[in-house]
């Protein structure tokens, strides 16, 4: 798995330099002048831990969470300092962890924010189903939020079970999401978990859909080494035809394909951290891509307090980015979009799609991953399923290591990849 990774890296970026991570960081961020930046910000806190889940997160209690947001509140102000004038952002993702669990301060959040940069797609917050209800949702809603995603899992008992979920309240969520209306109500779903079938996943999508959903992000199983879940993948040949199989329905039905796992009912309605060309993260563990760097602050809640007390970043690592390698990370992501414009590629780095990589189009093309359009790339069927599979590979042999290694160690030395 790591080899042809590798191989493939060294073949995109025309260099054998790996990925280089050291554990020194700017104090300045060179974000004025990037064009398409959004922000994220992370919250750890859960009432109880999920062993797949492999996200940075911590069991709940007021006293930890109070403090935590005190720092977050900090590190906004630290970054908003170093512009002159409130800088235009797309969009605010709020992930985790439970975000509900301070849904109280999301609004003095959003406030610090706002003091420093102009939101202008929208306010996103992800909840746990227990969370869905309408004085919470009221709270969030007063607070700014326009967005919810709702990480439903399954609906399905056998499949909650398997993920040691409980059974989900379809009917209070409907009725919640009835009261208090949200521009985009996503709920997600995991698939290629052991015995999941087409009909259980089309189900899971109906019932998303008949209760208040606009929109459903169905992301694979990957399975960490650091998580503590007993679950098996599921086979390759039957995770292509389960996700050909879902993806038809989907398109068949008139749902709009907005990403490699992700369906809506209108051409508005978007639910998405992930693509957007620069990004400032806030929040431990949390991460900043700029156009020249990559950053991820620790994973150690008290690291990241005391950091941030002291009036430093809490970067933990950083990559700075050779041309190849910012050009390879830019293509990955916006390939998740299921389509890639060169336009806009050459618009970011001031140089053609094909003089960088129009071999590597052209044979995607030819192996039926690509079609073009007007001059754009859209993903095929095929392409949708290879983007995946490749997926898990530079999951398990990058994120997997770095996530791994920060679990362990607040301030590592450094990393290849």
């Amino acid at each position: 798995m790591s080899t042809i990774t590798n191989l493939t890296r060294m073949w995109l970026t025309r260099s054998i330099k790996p990925f280089i991570f050291t554990n020194e960081f700017d104090e300045q961020l060179s974000f004025a002048e990037c064009r398409n930046l959004g922000l994220y910000v992370h919250i750890p806190f859960c009432s109880s831990i999920c062993n797949f889940c492999p996200y940075c997160k911590i069991v709940y209690s007021k006293e930890a969470c109070d403090r935590y947001i005190d720092a977050l509140i900090k590190e906004v102000h630290m970054a908003g300092r170093q512009i002159k004038s409130r800088k235009a952002v797309t969009s605010l993702y709020f992930g985790g962890g439970t975000p509900a669990l301070c849904a109280g301060r999301i609004k003095k959040i959003i406030e610090t924010i706002s003091k420093h940069f102009m939101i202008t797609e929208g306010i996103g917050v992800e909840l746990h189903p227990d969370n869905v209800n309408v004085p919470l949702l009221q709270t969030l809603k007063d607070a700014g939020v326009t967005k919810i995603s709702i990480g439903i899992q399954s609906f399905g008992e056998k499949h909650q079970a398997v993920l040691g979920r409980k059974n989900v309240d379809i009917s209070a969520i409907k009725n919640a999401l009835k009261a208090v209306s949200f521009e985009t109500v996503s709920m997600d779903f995991i698939f290629a978990l052991p015995g999941q079938t087409f009909e259980d996943l089309k189900s899971d999508i109906d019932t998303a859909f008949a209760n208040g959903a606009n929109h459903i992000a169905i992301y694979p199983f990957i399975d960490f080494t650091f998580t503590e879940s007993p679950v098996r993948t599921m086979a390759k040949r039957e995770k292509r035809k389960l996700l050909d199989d879902i993806t038809g329905y989907c398109l068949d039905k008139g749902y709009i394909r907005d990403s490699i796992w992700t369906f809506s009912k209108g051409e508005n309605v978007r639910y998405s951290s992930m693509t957007r060309d620069n990004f400032l993260g806030f929040g431990c563990s949390a991460t900043t891509l700029l156009q020249e760097q990559f950053k991820i602050n620790t994973f150690s809640v008290e690291e990241y307090c005391g950091r941030i007390d002291k009036g430093l970043l809490s970067t933990s690592l950083t990559i700075r980015f050779t041309l190849r390698q910012r050009m390879v990370y830019y293509l990955f992501w916006t390939a998740y979009s299921t389509k890639v414009d060169p336009a806009d590629f050459e618009e970011f780095f001031k140089v053609p799609l094909k003089k960088m990589y129009g071999f590597e189009f052209w044979i995607a093309k030819c192996l039926g991953f690509l079609r073009e359009e007007k001059g754009v790339y859209h993903m095929t069927l095929k392409g949708a399923f290879y983007y995946h599979y490749y997926e898990n590979f530079y999951t398990l042999s990058y994120i997997d290591k770095m996530w791994g290694l920060m679990q362990k160690e607040a301030f590592p030395s450094g990393m290849e990849l």
